[in-house]
This record gives C-alpha cells, structure tokens and sequence, in this order.
C-alpha cells in the first residue's frame, strides 16, 4: 500500500512537471521570449509616417516633412565630453548638461531631441559618435500654411492628433510604429553590430470633400471682409448642395499651421476653435427660408396670398417690429420674401402652429447635431415645444428665439434647394490605407424633407431675392443665383448689445440645379454698415464668380441690352 502511493505521488508530480512544461513552451512561451529579449536587447522606435490628408482632386493638404529623433546610450559612450559637445552645437543645447545626464544616467537610453531636421540629422550621423542613435521621425507640413486652419487641426510634439480633421481620424491615419532592435548586454551596452527590426506601417491616406481651389477664393473673400468690416470674425462655408460635402471652410482671424503658438495655449485654442461648428448664432433673416419652405410645403400658404405689413405685429399683446418702420404695405408671398418683411414670415409661422412648425424645423435637423465627422459639434438651441407660446412662435418664424450653428444653417438651406432632399455635412469622401484597401468610404443615406415642388417653388423665391430685391449684391452677371439675407442683433447677458450685429447671406447656385450652397458671415462689423445685404452679399459674389470662371460654367442668362431713341439735341444750350 505504501509502494502504490509513493508510485502515485511520483505520477502526480510529473503530471505537475508535465503541466507546466506544457505552459511555459506551449501557452506562455511568447510571453517568455519576449522578456528574454528584454534582457539581450534594447529597441528603438521606427515611428510611423502619419497618412497624408488630401482635397477632392488628390492634392495634398496635410503632408510629413522627414525629421530625426536623437537618442543616446549612456554606457556606450566612450566619451562624453566628445558626444556633449557636438550635440550641444549642433542642437543649440546646453553642453554642461547633456554632459552631466550622460555620465549620470541611470537609465539605459536618453531621449536628446525630436523633430531634428534632416540636414542637421546627417551631420550628426557623419560624426559616427559611440553611444548616439538616430530614427528616422516625421512632423506635419502644412504646404497651404494658413488655410483650412480650424479645419485639419494639428499634432503635437509626438504627432499625436489633437483637433480637427488630424484628431477626429487619428486612430486610421496615425499609423503602425515598428521596432529597430539591437543586441546588448543587461548594462545596455551594445554587443553586436547586427540589428533586427519590425517595419512600422504608415497611415492611411484621408481624402476630403475640400477643393482647395474653392477654399482660396474663401480664404481671400474673408480676408478682405474681415479687413473692410473691420470685424470680430468673418467666416465661410462652401458646400456641395446635393449631398452637405464641405468644400471649402475658413474663418478669421487665423494662424501659420506651421508655426503653431503653442507658446500661449490660450491663443492657441482660440484660433484652432471652429466656430462653424461649435459655435451658435441667431440666424435672423436667413432663417425665414425654412418658414417659407414648411409653409408651402403644409400649403398653408400660395403665392397669390396677399399679406399687409403697417410695420409691426401685436402678438400675446407685444408689438413686435418689422425691420422696416413704416412697413411695407400689401404684398405677395414673392414680394414678402424679396422684402423679407418680418410681418409676412410671423403670420406664416402663426397659421402653421407650434406643432407643425416644430416638426418641420425638427426634420430640417435644427435642435440637434448634424453628425459632421468633427470633434465639439453644437446642436444649436431650439425652445421646449411645450413651453412655446405665441409671440415665441411668432419670433421664431423670422429668425430670433432661435440659434444654430452656421454648418446646421447650410445644410438646412442644401435640403431646400436639391430638390428636397437631406444631406449631413461631412468631410472625409474616403479613406485607404497604404496597400489601397478601402477603410472608409462615405455613403449618403438621404431622406426627403419637402416635395420637388417646394423646392422648386423656393428655388424661384429666393432667385428673385438676388435678382430684384434685398441680395442683389450678390449676383454674378450672366448667372442665375438665389439666396437670402439675415441681419440679427446679439445678446449679451439676455439683454441686446446695442450697435452688435451679426450680418450673413446664404447663396445658391445655379438656380436651375443647384451644385453649390454659400454661406458668409461677418461677425460684428464696426463700420457704417452692418446689413447683411451690405457686408455680406458681395462676397458670395465673388466667390461664385470666381467658382464658375475656375470650373468654366458657361452663363445660362444672356445679357439684357434696352435700347432707346437718342433725341436729336442739336442747337440746344447745355442749360
């Protein structure tokens, strides 16, 4: 009996034995390799290049400039006060202090200096210094410098994305890092002269809806209306009607995207902050757009209704102004527009209610995010439905007691005019790693808002806003054009900043299938003027113009020429 259990206590232990063979070569043998590597070798990053970012047309926006990264290993340092020396004067360092961190070290490697430029990296590396390694790094360049600042973002020092387009995709455009391994001893002195490496994996390349074309004609338009106006901001969005692609955004003012104040963080996010998206305004003006839509849209209204402004409303007992003092008398739904008489767009909100009103703003997207592929996006501000009482509505239906983000405004206005259909403004079209593997690929998921005769009949509306009536100003001669003013007054601490106005136009083009929408705002004009029809319209303008002479559309309106009897004046006085 003794005899069996001590076979089977011999068993049992190798059974143990046998066990934990299995698991140390079996289960945890890539853990155990791996910390055997540990002890032989040390690695130094191979950092990944960071995917390139570019416009519609392939050209590229965001790029890599080739810089290096200087390391130095202490205990294979034959002499110090060679290697401090060299690198303090080609790296602008303090040489008595990169000589103290050298024979002091405690660690096996030291980190010197990032973003080396390669000039300075391969004078380094002609010194052929013991104990000093350099890796092949990138850092960000800008080749358009200023533009799409508050777009494309910017990396920190270890090229990390932060904001914008380089932090929304940072995990698909960041990269894979590899390793360079090289074989030493367990003080971390170098013992062999052969390495090994695990390649790294650059990232994928992001192509965006941006024509940075377009964007130059924006870039130039705010610059001059930010001079001009003299303003707080001036700000522009280009997009594609049919389906809410950003074409062109910027705002100022604006900063080097390759010399980043990073000095001064305060300025820093101040100037990176996309307003167009974070940021909420009371549209005015441009809002009766969507009052008009729904209101033709529930039929609550036709073209032939005749409405009459004696330059106020009195609603729930408060008498609410129409921008025009002593008013504009009887009119059309046309005129109202071409007026935008603030009388007209209450009544419209007034004979739609609270609940259809609502539920039409609310299909437009207003009151909550678009999705633009953006970090920070606002919803805009939209009042409780149930806390909605008339003069609320009333004021509602031209633009106050209402805020947006001027993105969520577009693409409000792209859906009015394409033929009724939604768009989400977004800025990646695709994205492909660097074998041409698909990783994304924007797909539209549209729904329609308002019938094709809606947006037809608002299309015609909104023609006759530029053609005959307050927009003018932002008409291309030979073109058809539509769009709509706004001046709204701010608020500050719930009371109106006296002399404050936000003043904005939003344009479309061409009228008979419109492929770009526009919206311009400047933010505070301190000049004489400070109507949107002044201070913004003329801008679109010169956007559109410069648009159709870049993609070489041909004018669909032939000019009109009056020709007139000359009176024969001869032997008459000047007098």
């Amino acid at each position: 009996m003794r005899l069996l259990i001590a076979y089977l206590s011999i068993a049992f232990i190798f059974f143990l034995l046998i066990i934990r063979l299995f698991v140390v070569c079996i289960i945890d043998s890539d853990f155990l390799v791996k910390k055997g590597n540990e002890q032989w070798y040390r690695d130094l990053p191979l950092k990944a290049n960071r995917g390139v970012i570019t416009d519609i047309n392939g050209n590229i926006i965001v790029g890599n400039q080739s810089v290096y990264t200087v390391y130095i290993r202490p205990r294979s340092v034959t002499n110090p006060q060679l290697v401090a020396h060299s690198l303090s004067v080609l790296l602008s360092l303090d040489e008595s202090k990169l000589h103290e961190k050298i024979t002091s070290a405690s660690v096996g490697e030291l980190t010197v200096k990032k973003n080396v430029s390669a000039d300075i990296g391969k004078q380094i590396e002609a010194l052929s210094l013991d104990g000093v390694y350099l890796t092949a790094d990138s850092k960000r360049d800008y080749p358009y410098s200023e533009f799409l600042a508050q777009v494309v973002g910017y990396t920190n020092v270890d090229n990390e994305g932060q904001n914008g387009l380089e932090g929304y995709y940072d995990k698909l455009i960041k990269g894979v890092d590899g390793k360079l391994f090289i074989e030493s001893d367990n003080r971390g002195s170098e013992i062999s002269p052969t390495y090994s490496y695990l390649p790294s994996i650059d990232g994928a390349t992001l192509t965006t809806t941006i024509d940075i074309n377009i964007q130059a004609f924006c870039e130039n338009a705010v610059k001059i209306a930010h001079t001009q106006w003299n303003c707080k901001r001036a700000s522009m969005i280009v997009m594609d009607a049919s389906d809410g692609g950003i074409v062109a955004m910027c705002s100022t003012p604006t900063y080097d995207l390759n010399s980043l104040p990073r000095h001064d963080i305060n300025m820093l996010n101040a100037y990176s902050k996309n307003s167009m998206i974070v940021d909420v305004y009371e549209p005015g003006s441009t809002f009766k757009i969507f009052t008009t839509a729904l209101a033709l849209e529930y039929g609550v209204v036709n073209e032939n209704k005749s409405f009459f402004c004696p330059g106020y409303r009195v609603v729930d007992g408060q008498r609410i102004k129409c921008w025009r003092s002593k008013g504009h008398s009887s009119q059309n739904l046309a005129e109202g527009v071409m007026n935008s008489c603030n009388c007209v767009f209450m009544d419209l909100a007034l004979s739609m209610g609270v609940e259809n009103f609502y539920k039409g703003l609310k299909n437009f997207g207003f009151g909550k995010k678009t999705g633009i592929d953006f970090f920070g996006e606002s919803s805009g501000l939209l009042m409780n439905e149930k806390s909605v009482k008339t003069v609320d509505l009333a004021r509602i239906g031209f633009g106050q007691a209402v805020a947006v983000t001027p993105v969520q405004l577009l693409g409000g206005v792209c859906s009015v005019v394409n033929g009724g259909y939604s768009v989400t403004p977004h800025f990646a079209t695709e994205i492909r790693d660097t074998y041409g593997n698909f990783l994304y690929k924007y797909e539209s998921s549209s729904h329609r808002i308002l019938s094709e005769n809606t947006s037809k009949k608002m299309c015609e509306l909104l023609e006759n806003v530029v053609s005959k009536g307050s927009g003018k100003k932002a008409s291309v001669q030979g073109y058809r054009i539509g769009g709509k003013t706004g001046t709204a007054q701010k608020y500050e601490n719930g009371h109106i900043a006296q002399g404050k106005y936000v003043s904005s136009f939003v344009g479309f083009a061409p009228v008979e299938n419109p492929k770009y929408a526009i919206l311009m705002i400047v933010d505070e004009p301190s000049s004489y003027a400070y109507y949107g029809s002044i201070v913004a319209a003329p801008s679109v303008s010169d956007v559109f113009s410069r648009i159709f002479a870049y993609e070489k559309t041909a004018p669909t309106v032939e000019e009109s020429i009056e020709y007139v009897t000359m009176p024969s004046v001869e032997g008459m006085s000047y007098n």
